[in-house]
């Protein structure tokens, strides 16, 4: 038998933050990680329907406005999170849009792009000091089989184009870059020898809300034909997210996803990415994009930690811990 909820540990003492938790895997994510022992925030654009959702789950929640396409919303959110925890345990990385009904978001940023990369990227970076040192933390971003399609370079035009709200390309580009975020960010925690670690995570195929947008014609019949013969429920989709999230197996910049019919369901496995998203230098061009599109920068700072572990993990140099600085563009 595969990896179920019945595996996830206990999670008492501990503190999640989901976004887009008001529904979807988002919700199961978060009613999981409750059910468990955690307290989860549940971090949603529609804090009516967050507090809705969050009176489904059985454990202790709160709700916080987050918009990801608001850099504004983004700061206000991670302002509050601060305001009322000393240490984040998990960040689940989990809203998304695809074709909606938008074309940029509230900074002039592609609809795609913007929510489903920079909100994130930004939001991350705002909250990972709360992180750093806790032992056992993770952030976990969900990215898509999506990416794959991701085709045309993640540059400053494609950010700010006014097309591609209805083209699975746009979509896919902006789930590459989840998944080139999660390995940079993995990269740099390593690094400075941070106790979190960054971990990617697809759902395969499930009917949640994302396909209630405005797919182009064509995608239309190939999606309900694909949903017939692939697709699981949203219980079993947000096991790769789970597994992400408190496996203790998993290793940091690891990647889960379904392991049956291409992906697109059953227990979630280790998986494999494209070759476009495993690129070093795309990692990199795309983390300093971010950070110049954003307005988030993450600074390493020295910090004296635990002594290490054996004589193989001695340095001479301090260990260091992330601590992003923030400050907003001119």
């Amino acid at each position: 038998m595969g990896w179920t909820t019945a595996h996830v540990p206990d999670q008492s003492g501990r503190t999640a933050l989901v976004t887009g938790a008001s529904a979807g895997i988002g919700f199961e994510t978060a009613r999981v990680l409750a059910a468990r022992g955690a307290h989860v925030v549940l971090a949603c654009r529609d804090t009516g329907r967050g507090r809705a959702a969050a009176e489904r789950i059985d454990g202790s929640t709160e709700v916080v406005p987050l918009d990801l396409a608001s850099l504004a919303s983004v700061r206000r959110a991670a302002g509050l999170v601060r305001e009322r925890y000393r240490r984040l345990d998990l960040l689940v990385n989990n809203a998304g849009v695809m074709f909606p009904s938008y074309r940029r978001t509230e900074d002039g940023f592609e609809a795609h792009l913007g929510v489903n990369h920079l909100g994130h990227f930004a939001l991350t970076g705002l909250l990972l000091d709360l992180m750093t040192s806790v032992p056992g933390s993770r952030v976990v971003t969900v990215a898509s089989l999506a990416h794959r399609v991701g085709f045309g370079r993640l540059d400053e035009v494609a950010a700010r184009s006014s097309t591609g709200r209805r083209s699975m390309t746009a979509y896919g580009r902006s789930k590459l870059a989840n998944l080139l975020f999660a390995r940079e960010l993995q990269h740099r925690l390593a690094v400075a020898g941070a106790a979190t670690v960054s971990v990617a995570a697809h759902p395969g195929l499930s009917p949640t809300a994302l396909w209630h947008g405005d797919p182009p014609a064509l995608a239309r019949p190939v999606a309900a034909a694909g949903m017939r013969w692939l697709a699981q429920p949203v219980e079993a989709a947000a096991l790769p997210s789970l597994r992400a999230a408190v496996d203790p197996a998993v290793h940091g910049g690891a990647y889960l996803g379904p392991s049956e019919r291409f992906g697109g369901r059953g227990a979630p496995e280790a998986t494999r990415s494209s070759r476009a998203a495993r690129s070093g230098a795309e990692r990199r061009r795309l983390w300093t994009l971010s950070e110049e599109l954003t307005g988030v920068r993450y600074v390493c700072e020295p910090a004296v930690l635990e002594a290490p572990a054996s004589a193989a993990e001695t340095s001479s140099a301090p260990a260091v811990v992330v601590c992003p600085v923030t400050g907003a563009r001119a």
